[in-house]
């Protein structure tokens, strides 16, 4: 498939300059993605990433802030095209729990791509997402960061998921934390059969499986076993007479 160009709309306050629209901008992006996969985030800073992309700091610094506002980006525009891939293979679903379905495979996997983006390798971002995806909000400053809105890509995705959840179960008390706890999940459990195994019944392959497709089968496993087990309490709960 030819590549084409896809803007999401990310957050203002997260950039300076647009990247999407220039094409400095996008090379940006893409290098980052590449370098951060490459070096990890602790060892990735705008010398490194100037050098990548043949041009200056400064140039860097037109676009961003600093470097976790970059790395915050980067989440956003992941946390978009998950939306916008939700969107796009639900479009034609009835079924809501065929909807749950596509939508928890959506959460594990990338590989499966609906179209091309020539300026991000999506791929190698979720393997970014899993391993360090959780330090763009686990740090002292974060309610500032709530506060200009950083996080706003990521609640519309839980709650995208949550609405699908209603739909299968519209009483269903938890739909909020069920939603975020599955995303978490499905990035722990990758990290996990990956770097410390010890820490997850999943792994590498199995049984003919790849990795990806078991963690979707947990996920199912979670999310209709809490709706059904919900439902099942409710009936054991009702009075006989």
């Amino acid at each position: 498939m030819k590549p084409f160009f896809v803007q999401l709309e990310i957050n203002p306050n997260l950039y300076l300059n647009d990247p999407q629209k220039t094409k400095l901008g996008r090379k940006i992006i893409e290098q980052s993605v590449l370098l951060i996969d490459e070096i990890g985030l602790e060892q990735f800073n705008f010398k490194k990433l100037a050098e990548a992309i043949s041009s200056s700091e400064a140039s860097v610094y037109r676009y961003f802030e600093n470097k976790h506002h970059l790395f915050v980006y980067l989440l956003n525009w992941y946390w978009e095209w998950m939306i916008a891939r939700i969107d796009l293979n639900t479009l034609n679903i009835i079924d809501p729990n065929h909807r749950l379905r596509v939508a928890l495979g959506i959460i594990v996997d990338t590989a499966n791509k609906n179209m091309a983006i020539e300026f991000v390798d999506e791929e190698i971002l979720h393997k970014i997402v899993v391993r360090e995806g959780a330090k763009a909000y686990h740090h002292k400053l974060v309610d500032e960061d709530n506060e200009d809105g950083f996080f706003l890509a990521y609640k519309r995705l839980c709650k995208k998921i949550a609405n699908i959840i209603t739909e299968v179960k519209e009483d269903f008390p938890y739909p909020k934390a069920l939603a975020s706890t599955l995303i978490e999940t499905a990035n722990n459990n990758l990290y996990f059969a990956r770097h410390l195994p010890r820490l997850t019944d999943l792994e590498e392959k199995e049984n003919g499986q790849t990795l990806n497709e078991r963690v979707k089968e947990m996920l199912e496993f979670f999310c209709f076993g809490l709706i059904q087990k919900e439902v099942q309490s409710k009936r054991e709960l009702k009075p006989m007479f």
